[in-house]
This record gives C-alpha cells, structure tokens and sequence, in this order.
C-alpha cells in the first residue's frame, strides 16, 4: 500500500443524499462537496459514486457551476447508503510494473462494529467497483476498515488497540494474527499499535483522527494542551507511543504535534473534530476546519510539511455532525505504475 503522498491515478467519493446522517445540514455538506471535487479535480480524476440519474445530474450542475475540470469527474452509478468510502470502499495496493499491478483488498465491512445495520449494505460498494472497472481483488474474512490504518508506503503501519482488537470486529483473533494479516495485505513489515482514539469517534478509535504519516519517516499527531479535556491523556499516551516507535529499518519516526480544535458539541453530543482527518492529493492537501480558533495553526502546520502542495482548509463543521470529516469520505487510487 502506497503512501497517501504518492501519485494518484485517481480519488474515490460518494456523493452525499442521506438525510439521516444530515438532517438540516445536506446542502452545507454538498457545498463541502463540490469544493472538494473541484480542487481535487485541478491534479487527477474525481470517481464519484451517484445513486441514481437525478444525483448525477445535481451533481454533475453543482460541479460545473463551481468549476470543477469536468473531463476529470467520472460519475459512476453504485448505489451507497452513505459516504465513508474510506472505510468500505476499496483499499488499493500495487506492484511494480507488470501485469495486475494494481489491486486492491476488499475488507469485510460491517458498519463499525454493527453499530449501524442499514449501513451494513455498503459492503456491496467494492465489489460493485471491481466488476465495473475490473480490478484484481484480494478478498478477506477480516473485519477492517480503511480509516484504520496509515501507512508510509515503506513498511510502516499505524492502528489502533480500540478499533482493530475491539470484540466487536473480530474477537476470534488475537493482536498476532491482525498483525499477520496487516503485514501480509498491506506488504509491511512494521506495525505501530496506539491506544485510543478521540472523543465522540463512534468507529472505536480510527487512527486517521489521531495520528498521519506526512511522508515516510515524518507522523503528525493530535494534541490538546487542555488538561480538563477528555481527550488530553490518551492523545498524549498515543504521542509517547510514537516517539518511543521505530519504522520498518529499525529508526525513529519524527512525531510532530497538531493541535485539535476546542470541543465542537451538537445536540449536547461531543463530534470527533480533528484536524488530523486532513486528505493528501496530488497538488492538495485537503484539510478540515471547525470554524476554530485552531485552524490556522493547523493549516500553517500542514503547509510547512507540503511545501509542493496546495493546502486548502474546507469548512467541516456541518460535515463532522455525521461523525466524519475528509479522509473518512475520500479513498485514493494510486497510479499502478509507480513501483512504491
């Protein structure tokens, strides 16, 4: 699996409709949207899944009046409960160049632990898109999602205990044989286990709000100076693990800190806000922002580690009232010719 940073072929989104998860926030989460595929657009192909005719054409009208490069939106017509992409869409991985050198694993997905049964149907979404486009697929009996994971495309893996050793994804099987498997799929040799993840995060700990391989030897990680916040002490455990952590060579990561935003609260819940769930494109780096009085030191954070990207903060306060931001709705297709 490629580090997010390598060149893409492509980034996978799902276009937003579900009123459940967006009651009175859909048209503030669509304009989200369409800023997203039109910057993406800017420096590779957009596939946008669309559940049917009428969200294509919207779609495809709200794209073009943004100024979105449409030769670069591909509308794809898979039906989705939702649009966590990353979490039940395809996990792609290459090899060098050659026949089948792009693939991709198809984990089991079962909507963070059942916690959502409907959203369940969404593990159809892969295998919908190998028939379309054809790919090589690695099936797999585990229960993973790909906001899980974070990897530095050398070796190197980052996850959680509270999501992938959760009794609630797969309690069969041990901390050894997950790290089999993520060593055998993902091609690494090195996994990086963290604790816990942030407050309000209700897929059990995802490592993409918490801490982010910028390149292969740099990780960022979330942390608050509030001490009377909930979040204070096990970020600040996940940081230690890291700075005590070495790579598949035997080195030392560099571990850098990102500020997390102040509480964002809805309806008296705590939402999982993290400038961490940023998404690395080819000339972008996409960030979420919270109307925060942290944002700009994110963002000045993030632009001092992509010096040869764009940095572009999308407002995601609307966006996170459904438990997510923008790495949890995008899915990168790497360009199956770069040998990784």
């Amino acid at each position: 699996m490629p580090g997010e940073w390598e060149p893409h072929s492509a980034t996978w989104l799902a276009w937003p409709w579900n009123e459940d998860t967006w009651p009175c926030q859909l048209e503030e989460v669509k304009e989200t949207w369409v800023e997203m595929a039109r910057v993406l657009s800017r420096g590779e192909e957009v596939r946008l899944l669309v559940h049917n005719e009428e969200a294509e054409i919207e779609a495809a009208r709200r794209l073009s009046a943004a100024g979105a490069v449409m030769d670069r939106i591909a509308f794809i017509r898979i039906p989705t409960v939702d649009v966590w992409i990353r979490d039940y869409g395809p996990n792609f991985i290459t090899r060098s160049v050659g026949e089948s050198a792009l693939a991709f694993n198809d984990w089991v997905f079962n909507a963070w632990g059942r916690k959502y049964v409907s959203y369940i149907q969404d593990d159809e979404v892969a295998r919908a898109i190998a028939r379309v486009f054809r790919f090589r697929v690695f099936e797999h009996s585990i229960i993973l999602e790909g906001g899980s994971i974070d990897v530095n495309g050398r070796g190197t893996c980052l996850t959680t205990e509270q999501c992938l050793l959760n009794p609630n994804r797969n309690p069969h099987l041990t901390q050894r044989d997950i790290e089999q498997v993520l060593k055998d799929s993902l091609a690494v040799d090195r996994v990086v286990w963290l604790g816990e993840g942030i407050l309000g995060d209700d897929t059990d700990g995802h490592v993409d709000d918490i801490a982010r391989f910028v390149n292969p030897t740099t990780v960022v990680c979330a942390l608050t100076g509030d001490r009377s916040d909930e979040n204070f002490a096990p970020l600040r455990e996940n940081y230690e693990r890291l700075r005590a952590a070495t790579d598949q060579d035997g080195k030392r990561l560099e571990v850098l800190p990102l500020p997390m935003p102040g509480p964002a609260i809805h309806e008296g819940m705590r939402l999982p806000a993290s400038y961490a769930n940023f998404y690395i494109a080819n000339q972008a780096v996409l960030v979420p922002t919270y109307g925060d009085r942290n944002d700009s030191q994110a963002l000045g954070i993030l632009k001092e580690l992509f010096t040869d990207r764009e940095v572009v903060g999308l407002p995601c306060r609307a966006v996170v009232i459904g438990l997510g931001a923008i790495h949890c709705v995008t899915q990168q297709e790497p360009r199956p010719e770069y040998p990784g």
